[in-house]
């Protein structure tokens, strides 16, 4: 997440067709581009460089994604934004085969054009729901994916059917046996919602890691949290390679800090799932 920017007609933008508007924008204190859907930053980009991950939720994704094995992988992203994690990918793994699910044609649209994919890239786009495309996918997509990764935002949170202990298992059915899933989390003070998500995903997937700021770790304040799931033990030696990758200060939190974390918290249901909770708007001003 980042800042409010200004509405400047300059700069393009597009209707959603669920309503608001995307923006793409040239970023203000670094190189590359924005995209701000109804005032808050969803992605950044940065053409000449698409390894140069900006957001810190991002770069903490890019750590992980960093420790897989070498060489190409087979990829399931739910939400599109602005691409930023396929284009790292594309760029770090050449020959990776990737798959992106994103509700929203016009912003698709309007990121393709302003923000072109490098040419040759293997990344198929489709359009729709994330739950429903999950299961659109092509059969030999299941049971395949080296990554999937869940970060799906209608304007400045994720809705409620995203975020239930069903939805995750439809989303891990698409898991290698050693794959992982990613699942970008925001949350404020307190932590509540955030802490029932891991709990949510450690029902579906028993091994966890979950990276954060060490302030917003703590529920000290407003901002994202990356969980890290797989049914294989996440290697140990991930961890201090992870921590040094930044962003600092960084903290990961594993096996009996998870279990504390998670203590109390309820599994979300697709009865009593909830959107995650709206940031108060001053967390993007200048």
């Amino acid at each position: 997440m980042g800042r409010t920017r200004a509405r400047d007609a300059e700069h393009p933008h597009i209707r959603l067709d669920h309503g608001g508007e995307a923006r793409v924008i040239p970023s203000e204190f670094t190189s590359g581009y924005e995209l701000v859907v109804d005032g808050t930053p969803q992605s950044h980009v940065d053409l000449d460089d698409p390894t140069h991950l900006h957001f810190e939720y991002i770069a903490r994704m890019g750590a992980v994604i960093d420790q897989l094995p070498a060489g190409p992988l087979t990829a399931v992203h739910l939400g599109a934004g602005a691409l930023t994690i396929p284009r790292y990918i594309e760029a770090s793994r050449p020959g990776s085969r990737q798959q992106v699910i994103e509700l929203e044609s016009p912003l698709v649209a309007l990121v393709r054009e302003h923000l072109p994919l490098p040419r040759g890239a293997a990344i198929r786009l489709r359009i729709g729901d994330a739950r429903e495309g999950v299961r659109r996918l092509p059969p030999g997509v299941v049971g395949a994916c080296d990554l999937v990764v869940s970060d799906v935002f209608s304007g400045a949170q994720t809705p409620a059917h995203l975020t239930s202990v069903e939805f995750y298992r439809e989303v891990a059915e698409l898991l290698g046996p050693a794959g992982v899933m990613l699942v970008n989390v925001a949350d404020g003070p307190g932590l509540a919602f955030a802490r029932r998500q891991v709990a949510t995903v450690a029902e579906v997937l028993p091994e966890i890691g979950v990276l954060a700021d060490a302030q917003v770790l703590k529920g000290r304040r407003f901002g994202n949290l990356v969980i890290a799931a797989s049914v294989a033990p996440l290697p140990s030696e991930w961890l201090p390679r992870m921590l040094a990758a930044g962003p600092h200060p960084a903290k990961i939190a594993q096996g009996a800090e998870v279990a504390a974390f998670v203590q109390g918290a309820r599994v979300v249901t697709d009865q009593d799932a909830v959107a995650s909770p709206r940031p108060d708007a001053s967390l993007f001003l200048r």
